[in-house]
């Protein structure tokens, strides 16, 4: 069985392991998810499942939405992801996941959208060098030059002021901690990405 599901970040705490040290996690609500739809290779040329996560209101839909979950008496869910595996043998639709899919010990990829930090300079978002501040220099947090005299143009990936965060992001080998299977919690060491009531996407781990 495929080892992926959505969840909500709920925010960061410590807990202490069995040798009395800290550690710190990040507190996953992970699932439960639906299996809202499976292809196969017969019908799609691939095979995959689709789960949907977090609850909707039925309002909220437009009429393909609504449809592609009543075609199979479900309850609507706000967010769908696919997910490919090997076989659907082993999935039905209607079929629940949820946190206890993963173990303590195992490692996990989590991936997020960022926070949004609008629009930032050289300095915030590539952690480019200031210039002099001495009352001579008029380059202080100016970007550098934009390119040399000869090639007469910018070379791609050239760092500039602009947009920072938004993006979507994966942390890799992220460890799983602690598991709450009544209440659906995954506790992971370290940070992942994005705000509080942000969805994440946790995989197992590709690079263990």
């Amino acid at each position: 069985m495929a080892k992926a599901i959505l969840g909500k970040k709920l925010g960061m705490t410590q807990i202490f392991n069995e040798e009395g040290k800290i550690v710190p996690v990040t507190v996953i609500e992970a699932g439960p998810c639906l299996i809202s739809q499976i292809k196969t290779i017969d019908n799609d040329g691939y095979e995959a499942i689709q789960i949907g996560f977090g609850d909707v209101r039925p309002v909220a839909l437009n009429k393909p939405q609504s449809g592609h979950f009543k075609k199979n008496g479900l309850l609507p869910r706000r967010f769908l992801r696919e997910i490919r595996v090997e076989s659907t043998a082993d999935y039905q639709i209607g079929q629940e996941l949820k946190a206890d899919l993963f173990a303590p010990g195992d490692k996990v990829d989590i991936s997020g959208i960022s926070k949004g930090k609008g629009f930032a300079g050289t300095i915030k978002r590539w952690n480019d060098h200031r210039g002099p501040m001495s009352h001579g220099s008029k380059s202080h947090r100016r970007p550098a030059s934009a390119g040399a005299k000869g090639p007469a143009r910018v070379f791609k990936g050239k760092h500039a002021p602009g947009h920072m965060g938004g993006e979507r992001v994966t942390v890799q080998n992220l460890q799983v901690v602690k598991i709450d299977g009544e209440r659906n919690l995954l506790l992971v060491r370290g940070a992942v990405p994005g705000p509080k009531q942000g969805l994440l996407f946790i995989k197992a781990s590709i690079k263990k």
